[in-house]
């Protein structure tokens, strides 16, 4: 059962940075007790993440450095909702330029915040099935350095538990949200 307490006031926001992605926000807030104080926010226009399945029904993963963590990740395909863009159309592209795979069969399987805590980001997981490799795929995109790995669901599962931190949070909630469908 959620809190149906009134939200917060805002009394003041500004606005600290504004960069090609995301902007960082700070907002002057009062609760309903009465107590005041400053927020910080991350504002993202949202991303879109495919889980990709093979005809053979192996997983498609990207490998990719991620410079906030100075390491290599494998993640499900994903990128940024432009502002012209739907969620979907998103994907479709990303997936595309990603891993030079066409999804012929998509399936919407919902949404989640990804870190609600300090960002109003919202991941939109679709499950691309009936993937074509494409005879000239797009390019990659100039700051990405992306390698395809495949997994069966249940190598992914093993090193999900495996506790290694190989995976990033949006790639393990998206497994799970579509491991019925597999």
């Amino acid at each position: 059962m959620f809190n149906n307490d009134p939200s917060p006031q805002l009394l003041k926001e500004r606005l600290h940075y504004a960069g090609r992605k995301f902007s960082f926000e700070v907002s002057y807030l009062r609760l309903p007790n009465g107590v005041e104080g400053e927020w910080e926010c991350i504002r993202h226009p949202g991303g879109s993440l495919a889980v990709p399945v093979t005809p053979e029904g192996k997983l498609i993963l990207v490998d990719q450095y991620r410079i906030p963590l100075k390491q290599r990740l494998l993640e499900f395909p994903a990128g940024t909702v432009e502002a012209y863009e739907e969620p979907a159309e998103t994907i479709k592209r990303e997936l595309e330029e990603e891993t030079g795979y066409h999804g012929n069969k998509w399936q919407d399987l919902g949404k989640f915040p990804l870190a609600p805590g300090y960002s109003d980001e919202y991941i939109y997981v679709f499950l691309a099935t009936e993937l074509e490799k494409l005879e000239n795929p797009p390019e990659q995109d100039e700051d990405e350095d992306i390698t395809i790995v495949l997994y069966t669901p249940e190598e992914l599962e093993q090193l999900i538990h495996s506790g290694e931190n190989k995976l990033d949070a949006k790639t393990i909630t998206s497994y799970y949200l579509a491991r019925p469908f597999l």
